[in-house]
């Protein structure tokens, strides 16, 4: 049985008195829950002090993306080294707001996806579809196209520890969340095609996320969907209250 991953993505906010208040909230929560990991990606000017102040809490701490390049003139970027270092285990890959915000390519997604891996990082692998994209019934098309790209050259073996988050475009940050059979449907699709191209026993041992909108009101009925393996946490991951809440949920599903 794959056990629910909760990562709050922190995106560029927080300050450092803040970032201490959550993760201290987060941490004395985690002493009341079981079964689910949870990590929390801090902007990079924290990583250092937030993975200081997780201590031995069991919380992982992930970078929010890195360059595919181990260093050069590389102006406001990170390598897996500058992650490693500073204590990250994990790395958020190919999240939208790059994708589409910063026009990355899903073959530049592939190349990050190489490099966390060789590093020994393990990656979170974002992957979705626009609004546009999916009235135009072209929502399978793009979430394997940006698959293909991510594990190409991949043997299962390479893959340990991956997760992939599914994140509608049009559900992330607007308040609009995908219905519990749009979210199984693609993470159906994603499995189904996990399976085609490795193995089924590799297909469900990968933990699918669901990102975009989760709040702790609709976290518990979106994680008892069939194949949906925890969130990729926005806003709702800034606060102790509303990221415990759906902690609790994704416990209870």
């Amino acid at each position: 049985m794959r056990t629910p991953v909760i990562a709050g993505n922190w995106k560029m906010n927080t300050d450092a008195a803040s970032a201490r208040d959550l993760v201290a909230g987060i941490g004395q929560a985690m002493a009341e829950l079981n079964g689910v990991e949870v990590g929390v990606a801090p902007p990079f000017p924290y990583l250092e002090m937030v993975g200081r102040e997780l201590g031995n809490s069991g919380i992982f701490l992930a970078g929010q993306d890195m360059h595919w390049e181990t260093g050069g003139a590389f102006t406001g970027d990170v390598s897996s080294a500058m992650l490693l270092d500073v204590g990250c285990t994990h790395v958020i890959l190919g999240h939208s707001e790059r994708r589409h915000g910063w026009g990355e390519t899903p073959e530049q997604v592939g190349k990050k996806v190489v490099a966390a891996k060789e590093a020994g990082l393990k990656p979170i692998v974002c992957v979705g579809e626009t609004l546009e994209e999916r009235q135009g019934d072209r929502t399978k098309d793009v979430l394997l196209h940006q698959a293909e790209a991510a594990f190409a050259g991949f043997s299962e073996s390479d893959l340990a520890g991956l997760i992939i988050a599914y994140e509608p475009v049009w559900a992330i940050g607007t308040g609009v969340v995908a219905t519990t059979a749009q979210a199984g449907e693609a993470h159906q699709i994603l499995r189904a095609w996990l399976a085609e191209r490795f193995s089924n026993s590799f297909a469900e041992s990968v933990r699918i996320q669901y990102g975009g909108s989760v709040k702790p009101d609709n976290a518990a009925e979106l994680m008892a969907v069939d194949g949906v393996d925890g969130a990729l946490v926005g806003g709702a991951s800034l606060k102790v209250e509303p990221f415990v809440g759906i902690l609790r949920g994704a416990t209870s599903s």
